[in-house]
């Protein structure tokens, strides 16, 4: 009796241990099941919140090397050299801490022949004054040159103690005044006036009530770089709306006026948005005689 007590009681005792094994061995293969679990979770966060710098890289370099193979004009330009020296403006900076000259090595290393007479300023028009450029070549915005082509609808900055470039994430144009992307059009913007020469012209919105806004960019950088040795005039387009909005007598308008140099020759014409919407849809039709008199009559003859 003993001896089968003994062994009822080995028995019970392999079986228990088992059980223990078994369980212990269940509770692993959650833990490890959780692990990879987690894992999978926690690497598609990093890799949705990981930096674009890749893909950023592409759109900048694939809209760069397009823009050149259509202007052959660009052809002497490094599309991996704007790229690194773009990226050197802002990686590894605070978001907010990126002043315009920090863009200077770009800007520098872009090379942009002289467009004399055919340089064309907007503020609160962007999208009249691009309809109306894409359908001809006589006038050119800076987004119509190769860094502002590759720039524009972009998005990106840099983080202290980074090496990457982002997407997201990014402060807003108000959020801060040295944001990364404002930082940089404001010294593109800055070196497309520095470059005008000639007959310049300037697309006003005369819808609004203050077609010059003391605070755009066109008031508070470019007005301020248009240098009489090199421009002739400066002739303001302002579009209006039918028999509406401001006129050429506007204060703001005025202002204008004071602000540039006295020996720069101004003049200002009211347009009316429909006439420069018909030469967007007739792009045959002389850029010059967009905002001309003869012009009414075309369009009454039609």
């Amino acid at each position: 009796m003993e001896h089968e007590e003994l062994h009822r009681f080995a028995r019970k005792k392999r079986r228990t241990r088992l059980c223990l094994i078994m369980g212990l061995c269940a509770v692993l293969s959650l833990v490890v099941i959780l692990a990879i679990s987690l894992g999978v979770v926690n690497s598609h966060v990093l890799s949705s919140s990981s930096p674009s710098s890749e893909s950023l890289k592409k759109t900048i370099i694939d809209k760069c090397e397009a823009f050149i193979q259509n202007n052959k004009s660009s052809s002497a330009n490094n599309c991996q050299k704007i790229w690194s020296a773009f990226q050197q403006a802002f990686v590894g900076r605070d978001p907010c801490n990126v002043p315009m000259e920090a863009y200077d090595p770009l800007i520098h290393t872009v090379i942009q022949d002289p467009v004399c007479n055919r340089m064309l300023f907007w503020s609160k028009t962007k999208k009249i004054v691009h309809d109306f450029t894409e359908k001809r070549d006589c006038f050119l915005t800076l987004e119509d040159t190769l860094l502002g082509f590759i720039m524009n609808g972009l998005t990106w900055c840099g983080k202290e103690e980074s090496n990457e470039t982002f997407t997201t994430g990014c402060p807003g144009w108000t959020d801060c005044v040295n944001n990364t992307v404002r930082s940089f059009w404001n010294r593109a913007s800055a070196a497309f006036a520095d470059a005008a020469c000639g007959d310049v012209t300037a697309m006003l919105n005369g819808s609004i009530a203050t077609p010059f806004s003391p605070t755009s960019i066109f008031a508070t950088i470019e007005v301020k770089r248009f240098k009489a040795a090199k421009i002739k005039s400066l002739s303001v387009v302002l579009v209006t709306k039918q028999n509406k909005g401001t006129t050429c007598d506007d204060p703001s308008l005025q202002d204008l006026q004071k602000e540039i140099d006295p020996k720069l020759k101004y003049n200002c014409k009211a347009v009316p948005e429909s006439k420069i919407q018909y030469c967007i849809s007739h792009p045959d039709t002389a850029c010059g005689a967009c905002w001309s008199n003869s012009m009414n009559l075309c369009m009454r003859l039609k």
